[in-house]
């Protein structure tokens, strides 16, 4: 009976407490209150009067007849430093002492030591003010004047402090999963667009509307704003792309990010869990690697979600407490400089957290449990865009000066349509919602239009987001040549050589696989590039009697850089191999780690052979004109070989194999050939021993530049 009792009870404290946080209008006039309908008061007398022993008479002979009227007050629980707690005691003893003569005088006793500081009743209304944090029982008497009989009725008062700890662990619990499922989304977007992404990418041009949109889409796919701006300043500081274009892709950017507060938008946020479940078993158990990576963005978005909803609980731990209504009250954006008080707030925000798209879902749990009006929400976004430019200027330290203005365009850019908007905020706000109430919108916000449904909070900050972004876009876009002038003014080329690095890989790109294992790849291809240039020069430099020093020193400096260029290769391979990757770009990555080797040793061998004739020159030799024929022809042979190789892996041939075995076999025959042929030329005259060690070692060294020519073309096939 006494579980049952306190069941009851508990009950309907879970009632009046959800009143008390979402509908009361005394929240505002600082008086809290709860008011008790008779219905929920008029509970099972008999078996509350037994769980509490809530009865007292003067006499003992009424002690059974009282105690079948004895009413129960649910539990009253409140915030500390919350305004008065205001119950409502109308009408509770009326059926309670039908047989009063007289009027029934109401009186209030509690513990003086306990949490409430004061009790009182007046016309029928118990008031109690909170001292300090903790649990204390209230016992109102109602008394007939006249019999002198009386009904004691108890129930219990708490104030709680809200435990920050668990608010500042949940907060920061749910920004990590919703940062990790970003990442895991992006990640499996990104292995299921494949080359596809790669295409976009090399389809920019200086068309400014396709670069637009190339932009959005692979910000779409990437599913962050600031991966595709430090990718851009990436490609700029290697030379891949011009700023012109940057200036484009960094527009479209700003304009794919925004796919982002659509997905939280959708009102699937109970349903993040069992996505993230669905996704982790796709994920841990299906062998197709396409669906792995499909399976890994469903359980992003899970994440996501998940962490969306574990960051709103957090915040509702404290929505309600007085202090925090009034900190988030003075970011008001009703007024011009309110907007840019919030607007300051995103700003350091996002620059703190370095992702716009985790601070957009901070804005929208903050907005969707009443914390910040949709106005505030929508000047914080405003903030936002302008603190996700952190992230490119950061990246730009260190660039060269074609990225540092890529990365200052993407703030200026910014800055310039948070100014202009703010301006016209209130105007603004207006226009996103005419927008809103379109009946075709509505249709696709899944909004009731029959019943006047509002639109959703969360739709709104989405649609403040998206508009501003497509309108500074196409409010900047015929101006984007002035903008890349001003540019150069502001950051002037400086005067000396600002590459520090060989090749133009860059670390910044190690956030998209995908497009970095292209980079390293036109890399390898300009290692193979200097081969065939290599076999150019030497073939000049073995035509000439006395050998042009000038040329000589540049092949010998072609093959350092070369060398260079594989150190450098690998390790951007190795930190790139080091992630979590789809099986296609790990396999192009250790294919290229090998071709990068073989093209090392192919200059190696190129400029062994140009040092076996410097050798022999200096002995005050030379080969006999047989010699230099049969090694001219020899050299021909493998030079054109090494260029067929490397024409299939610039085409992406890998059927080039066929013939790259039939031509290897023919140079090993050629090479076995000229062999025999020195050793009859020894048996039948004299060879001076340094022409004879200088011409054996410089076929085997062609017979070595053709082996790993073939090592390359079996790579490229996968075969070895």
């Amino acid at each position: 009976m006494k579980n049952s009792a306190r069941l009851v009870g508990q009950g309907m404290t879970a009632v009046i407490g959800e009143r008390y946080g979402r509908t009361n209008p005394l929240n505002k006039k600082q008086s809290l209150g709860l008011r008790t309908s008779r219905g929920m008061v008029l509970l099972l007398a008999f078996v509350t009067a037994l769980a509490a022993g809530v009865v007292h008479a003067e006499d003992d002979r009424d002690v059974e007849s009282l105690r079948t009227v004895a009413k129960l007050i649910p539990d009253s629980k409140a915030l500390a430093g919350s305004p008065p707690t205001i119950i409502d005691l109308a009408g509770l003893f009326a059926d309670t002492m039908p047989e009063a003569q007289g009027p029934l005088e109401l009186s209030v006793v509690h513990n003086k030591k306990s949490s409430v500081a004061e009790a009182s009743i007046e016309d029928d209304t118990l008031t109690l003010k909170w001292g300090k944090i903790g649990k204390t029982e209230i016992t109102v008497r109602a008394t007939d004047v006249s019999s002198g009989r009386f009904t004691d009725v108890r129930f219990n008062a708490a104030v709680w402090h809200p435990d920050y700890a668990l608010l500042v662990m949940t907060v920061i619990g749910g920004l990590g999963i919703f940062l990790l499922g970003m990442k895991n989304m992006s990640e499996g977007l990104q292995a299921i667009a494949g080359g596809g992404l790669r295409r976009m990418i090399s389809a920019v041009t200086d068309n400014r509307i396709m670069a637009v949109g190339v932009g959005a889409l692979v910000t779409m796919l990437v599913q962050s704003s600031s991966i595709t701006t430090v990718m851009v300043v990436g490609f700029v500081n290697s030379g891949f792309m011009t700023l012109s274009q940057a200036i484009g892709v960094i527009m479209g950017a700003n304009i794919g990010t925004t796919i982002t507060g659509w997905i939280l938008a959708l009102k699937i946020g109970k349903y993040g869990l069992p996505l993230l479940g669905i996704g982790a078993f796709g994920y841990l158990f299906v062998r197709r690697e396409r669906l792995r990576y499909a399976a890994l963005a469903i359980m992003g978005l899970g994440m996501v979600f998940f962490g969306l909803e574990l960051m709103k609980n957090g915040f509702s731990i404290v929505k309600d407490l007085p202090a925090f209504e009034e900190w988030f009250n003075r970011f008001d954006a009703s007024t011009y400089f309110g907007v840019l008080k919030c607007a300051a707030v995103g700003c350091i925000l996002t620059f703190i957290v370095q992702s716009s798209s985790a601070t957009l879902g901070i804005t929208i749990g903050l907005a969707s449990i009443d914390v910040i009006e949709p106005n505030t929400a929508a000047a914080l976004v405003l903030g936002e865009n302008v603190g996700t430019t952190i992230t490119a200027w950061l990246a730009s330290i260190g660039a060269t000066t074609g990225a540092r203005r890529a990365a200052y365009f993407h703030v200026i850019f910014n800055l310039l349509g948070v100014a202009w908007i703010t301006a016209i905020f209130g105007q603004y706000i207006e226009f996103i919602d005419w927008l809103l109430n379109m009946s075709v919108v509505r249709w696709l916000a899944g909004v009731d239009t029959e019943v006047g449904e509002a639109v959703g909070v969360t739709v709104k900050i989405a649609a403040t987001h998206t508009c501003f972004n497509i309108v500074n876009t196409l409010l900047f876009l015929p101006f984007a040549g002035a903008l890349g002038s001003l540019l150069t003014r502001l950051v002037p080329q400086k005067d000396y050589k600002e590459k520090h690095h060989l090749t133009s890989l860059d670390i910044r790109m190690l956030e998209t696989p995908i497009i970095a294992i292209e980079q390293s790849r036109m890399e390898v291809l300009r290692m193979a590039a200097g081969c065939d240039k290599m076999m150019d020069w030497l073939a000049e430099l073995s035509a000439q009697e006395v050998p042009d020093q000038r040329m000589v020193k540049k092949l010998f400096h072609r093959e350092e850089v070369l060398d260079t260029v594989q150190d450098e290769v690998v390790a951007f391979l190795t930190d790139m191999l080091a992630s979590n990757l789809p099986h296609d770009v790990i396999d192009e990555g250790r294919r290229q780690l090998r071709m990068a080797d073989e093209y090392e040793s192919i200059s190696d061998y190129i400029t062994s052979i140009l040092k076996f004739k410097l050798k022999l020159a200096n002995q005050g030799h030379q080969f006999s004109p047989n010699m230099k024929r049969q090694l001219s022809e020899l050299h021909v042979m493998v030079k054109d070989y090494l260029a067929m190789v490397t024409a299939g892996y610039l085409n992406r041939l890998p059927e080039v194999i066929t013939k790259a075995r039939s031509v290897g076999s023919e140079i090993s025959h050629r090479v076995r050939t000229l062999h025999d042929d020195h050793l009859d030329r020894l048996t039948n005259k004299k060879v001076e021993p340094h022409v004879n060690v200088s011409f054996t070692s410089t076929l085997n060294s062609y017979r070595r530049v053709s082996d790993h020519t073939l090592n390359v073309a079996e790579s490229l096939a996968a075969k070895k």
